[in-house]
């Protein structure tokens, strides 16, 4: 049995985007509650947005010098496999410094490196991959590492299935019950509790069709007596608007947000899909077409095919999204059926589960 008194070390790697952040971090808190004396290192791209969010969640931070390979001709390509080179031999430098008695990682460029370097030195290694589609730094590390923790069915697809653990994807706890939270949200927003809400969320840095069909659409929201909620991301501003609709570059109070949403819009990203499935709101989903692997649309047609969501190709949304979106909340009968199917795609302990994957393989090598 583990002592949970004792003073364990963990390094954590993975970023690049919001979806190999935040479940992250998710496992770090989830990590402090098990095991009360762990030490967490975070490893993390030295131009990435995890080198901002990792320490605003209280947690220590080294950069690696690397980045993604570029899919179009570059020049930039032949630096890759010095970055690749240099970032392995620093991440054994890090290992040698802090001892850790693990490694976790969440994806990304410098997640590969990091957990290539832990498996040279035979330390106890997990990877967790959020999507219904592989990503290629854990396609890599797939017959180094112990333990693959998985968010979706059938990913023996892509890795050894003697090593899947499925264990959902780690999601933030204030979601884990928002019933009661109707009012407060209603006015944190200023918001019409009498009307529907439209809740739309792009990703932090927006998602330009989904905002251009909003904003084309918002007279005939506005005719139809529905009200929006709308996180544009902080590369778009919508214009000036009446009290129908609330426009923020960025939504801190997700918990809030989820409380009062009548129909969800979203991109189909693994960490919104883990939360819309725990609150249990009917989604119109939207891919990006511009993802690696196109997996969004791979998440979103999983869903789609247990009819527990509605997708609208990025190319066809101009068309369809609005007045998709408007049948729908007429449509009560289809919105039972949507919230009940996507409950099943639910699995609020995600963190807890990694963590005992940890815990456990930490046991077996002491």
């Amino acid at each position: 049995m583990i002592n949970t008194s004792k003073k364990y070390k963990i390094i954590i790697s993975g970023g690049g985007t919001g979806g190999h952040i935040y479940p992250a971090v998710a496992v770090a808190q989830a990590l402090q509650k098990k095991l009360p004396q762990v030490e967490l290192l975070f490893v993390g791209a030295s131009d990435r947005m995890e080198m901002e969010k990792v320490p605003k969640a209280g947690y220590p931070i080294i950069g690696l010098w690397i980045s993604g390979f570029q899919r179009s001709l570059s020049l930039r390509n032949l630096l890759f496999p010095v970055k690749v080179l240099y970032s392995v031999w620093k991440s054994l430098g890090i290992i040698k410094h802090f001892k850790p008695d693990a490694a976790i990682g969440f994806g990304g460029y410098a997640s590969g490196a990091l957990l290539y370097a832990a498996t040279i030195k035979k330390l106890p290694t997990i990877i967790h991959e959020q999507n219904s589609y592989a990503g290629i730094t854990n396609k890599i590390l797939k017959n180094r590492v112990d333990i693959i923790c998985v968010a979706y069915d059938n990913m023996q697809r892509f890795f050894p299935e003697r090593k899947l653990i499925k264990t959902g994807n780690p999601i933030r706890q204030d979601l884990i019950s928002i019933s009661n939270l109707k009012q407060e949200a209603y006015v944190h927003f200023n918001l019409d509790p009498s009307k529907k809400t439209i809740l739309v969320l792009g990703g932090s840095l927006g998602a330009r069709t989904i905002n251009q069909c909003i904003e084309a659409g918002i007279p005939h929201l506005e005719n139809a007596g529905i009200q929006l909620l709308w996180q544009t991301g902080k590369n778009y501003v919508a214009k000036p608007h009446g009290s129908a609709v609330v426009s923020v570059p960025f939504i801190y109070d997700m918990n809030l947000a989820y409380a009062i949403a009548d129909v969800v819009i979203s991109r189909a990203g693994a960490l919104t899909i883990a939360e819309l499935a725990t609150v249990q709101k009917p989604v119109i989903l939207v891919p990006s077409p511009h993802v690696a692997e196109d997996h969004q649309t791979k998440n979103a047609t999983a869903l789609v095919e247990r009819e527990a969501a509605i997708l609208i190709k990025d190319s066809e949304a101009k068309e369809q999204l609005v007045e998709e979106c408007l049948s729908l909340l007429k449509n009560e009968a289809k919105q039972v059926q949507l919230k009940n199917n996507i409950a099943s795609f639910a699995i609020p302990d995600a963190a807890d589960r990694i963590v005992n994957e940890v815990m456990r393989l930490i046991e077996e090598r002491q």
